[in-house]
């Protein structure tokens, strides 16, 4: 059968009647992607009424001419190479031939793909590379490896290679760490685009790869701040910072306070309490990636006018009372009686 399929190439070549636009072939399916070793079935259909015959030529299930059919399948039961074209033709009444060629792919999905990479923890800024695996896969040409990063998916790589055997491809993500991906998982895929839509068999995947970001602390609520403060209240501090690893905390406070004498005890990143007096009071965030200080000037808030004005009116209206008694209720030697007018010195203090 194999000679045959030569000779007969050989045939359409020295003939000069290759497929044309004059040919009416029509395949069924036009094309076909089969997996190696797999099988597939196709049928030729003659669309001239001037047929006389037709066959398949292939080294691999070819079919003898055949007369007086307009229509003729073909099958494999089992794909042993990696390109294959069998040729249906036609001989028509006139000594004409047509010829088209049934268009097969045949693939194999990868044996394995995988992930590597020599560090998982990275410092942020700091660049870094995964490589992605896909070994003994076919055909390369249509193959394409998606990145994934998370809930995003970056840019498929895909490779010019016209090799319809099986090979071996490598993908290289190349990334700038951000404290954004820190904990973000990536993984690849590799898709064979053989087929429309999600038709075709399920992509294969990596194992996935966490990425840990190192980076230094910030603060949640930046900047310095100004704070007044009145006697007895509680006044929160917050110097609460992000980063990885987990910061520390450091207090320091005014001198000649209370609290000075502890600030290595005080680690928390936020405080309530009542200070003791006005002063700078410093927090400092602190890591193995670096350092971050915020400074809380506590300053004593001013008194109420309104409060202060109930004072002072309650002093002028105690005085008004106060020298009213005075008056009435004070005799001229200085002594206090309340019956001023019945009273006489020397004589006891009651009606005469």
């Amino acid at each position: 059968m194999m000679w045959s399929f030569f000779f007969f190439g050989l045939f359409i070549a020295c003939t000069g009647n290759p497929a044309s636009s004059s040919c009416s072939l029509k395949m069924s399916p036009s094309r076909v992607v089969v997996e190696f070793g797999g099988s597939f079935s196709a049928n030729c259909t003659s669309l001239s009424n001037d047929t006389e015959g037709m066959g398949w030529e292939s080294p691999y299930g070819g079919v003898d001419l055949t007369q007086d059919v307009t229509s003729l399948p073909f099958k494999i039961h089992s794909v042993p190479e990696w390109e294959i074209g069998p040729i249906c033709y036609t001989n028509s009444r006139d000594g004409g031939q047509c010829t088209e060629v049934l268009p097969v792919t045949v693939y194999k999905m990868p044996d394995s793909v995988s992930l590597r990479q020599n560090s998982t923890t990275v410092k942020e800024g700091q660049q870094f590379a995964i490589q992605c695996d896909i070994v003994n896969v076919a055909p390369a040409r249509n193959l394409s490896v998606l990145w994934h990063k998370g809930n995003k998916i970056l840019n498929p790589e895909t490779f010019d290679d016209s090799s319809p055997s099986p090979v071996s491809k490598s993908s290289v993500l190349t990334l700038t760490a951000h404290r954004d991906d820190d904990g973000a998982e990536i993984w690849c895929e590799a898709k064979l685009n053989l087929w429309p839509g999600e038709q075709g068999p399920t992509m294969m995947r990596s194992k996935s790869h966490r990425v840990t970001v190192l980076y230094p602390p910030t603060l949640t609520k930046p900047g310095n701040e100004t704070l007044e403060m009145t006697v007895g209240e509680n006044i929160t501090l917050n110097c609460n910072a992000k980063g990885n690893p987990p910061p520390s905390y450091r207090w320091e406070f005014p001198k000649f306070s209370k609290e000075f004498h502890n600030k290595e005890v005080v680690i928390e990143p936020i405080l309530t309490r009542t200070f003791e007096l006005p002063g700078v009071y410093t927090c400092t965030a602190y890591s193995n990636q670096g350092t971050v200080t915020k400074y809380f000037n506590i300053s004593e808030a001013p008194r109420s006018r309104t409060t202060f004005g109930v004072m002072v009116g309650v002093g002028v209206a105690v005085g008004v009372l106060l020298l009213i008694a005075g008056v009435y209720f004070v005799t001229p030697n200085g002594t206090f009686s309340f019956n001023k007018g019945g009273y006489q010195p020397g004589t006891p203090s009651g009606p005469v």
